[in-house]
């Protein structure tokens, strides 16, 4: 006996539907006046015949399945509530008011007409699928709209299926996002609290800064200074908070003020300061954007190093674009 494999699309969701062939129940397509070519080929494919929606609506144990192009409202979950194979040519997720009767055993989504493969179903597990010939499909069909409202109707469906994607679109786009919000970027803004806290209450950063203070009197302190800030073990640390930065650039800008330390220092100073920004940041930033292990591993020291390296040479350009502006 053969089955209609209807796996997810680009973007889409589920891990496929098997469909029989043969069965003598229908295909049910909601996605307007016209018939989606998807509907039309797994009609083809598991010799059933094909329904538009928008012309009648068999019951639902004469269903198959039901082809949509829902964007995340009530369609999506209303099937697959009542159980029946629901396929969706949008890359929907589990969206809409009855998303919790999604599951991958009755939804999926995404479909396009070239994954749809008519394969033995005893064969299945053990081997990929093998096209095999297909019958012609039996349609039923809305009739035509009047002549004069044709073009009238076939506008509005052109536009409903263009803002439904673009409404699909947005939609995944702000799913990725809150995914990516509590998976990654709410974790690592309470890991940099923790930091921040620990910097603090317990005056590290404070007591590296001060100490360092007298190096931003010249420029060749500047320069030991940015080494001392971007030492690989010690940068990450230096990060949070925003110690360095903070005292030694109040420090800096009073001088500067006052007139104890002269104004083109203000701009090798920044360089200097700063070289520890974003340290402590790397390795988050590597896994949020799916970096493997190994990337990871050699990414971070690699850049630790590089901000060493670059810190003395940012002070330098700073200071010589400096001169002759004060």
């Amino acid at each position: 006996m053969n089955s209609v494999l209807i796996p997810p699309g680009p973007g889409g969701y589920g891990k496929g539907l098997w469909l029989p062939t043969g069965s003598g129940k229908k295909v049910l397509s909601l996605t307007g006046r016209e018939i989606h070519p998807v509907a039309i080929e797994i009609g083809a494919l598991t010799e059933s015949e094909i329904i538009n929606g928008f012309a009648s609506i068999p019951p639902d144990e004469e269903l198959l399945c039901v082809v949509i192009n829902c964007a995340g409202s009530l369609r999506c979950g209303l099937y697959p509530q009542k159980g029946i194979p629901t396929i969706n040519v949008l890359p929907t997720w589990r969206a809409g008011p009855l998303a919790q009767f999604i599951t991958e055993e009755n939804y999926v989504s995404g479909v396009t007409m070239e994954q749809l493969v008519l394969v033995d179903s005893a064969e299945a597990p053990d081997c990929g699928p093998e096209p095999l010939p297909a019958p012609e499909p039996v349609i039923t069909t809305t009739p035509p709209p009047p002549r004069g409202a044709k073009k009238l109707v076939h506008m509005v469906e052109q536009t409903g299926t263009a803002v439904g994607h673009v409404i699909a679109l947005l939609f995944a786009a702000s799913r990725e996002a809150v995914d990516v919000s509590l998976r990654n970027v709410i974790p690592f803004m309470a890991f940099v609290s923790l930091l921040i806290a620990l910097v603090q209450e317990t005056t590290l950063g404070s007591l590296i800064a001060h100490a360092l203070t007298p190096l931003a009197n010249s420029l060749w302190g500047l320069m030991l200074l940015s080494l001392i800030c971007g030492i690989p073990f010690l940068s990450p640390v230096l990060g949070p908070g925003a110690a360095i930065s903070q005292v030694i650039g109040v420090m800096i800008g009073t001088q500067i003020g006052a007139g104890a330390i002269s104004p083109a220092f203000a701009l090798p100073a920044l360089f200097a300061i700063n070289v520890q920004v974003g340290c402590d940041f790397v390795p988050v930033g590597l896994s949020m954007q799916e970096a493997k292990p190994e990337t990871i591993a050699k990414g971070v020291p690699a850049f630790l190093l590089s901000r060493q390296l670059t810190g003395p040479l940012a002070v330098i350009v700073g200071w010589l674009f400096s001169l002759g502006l004060f």
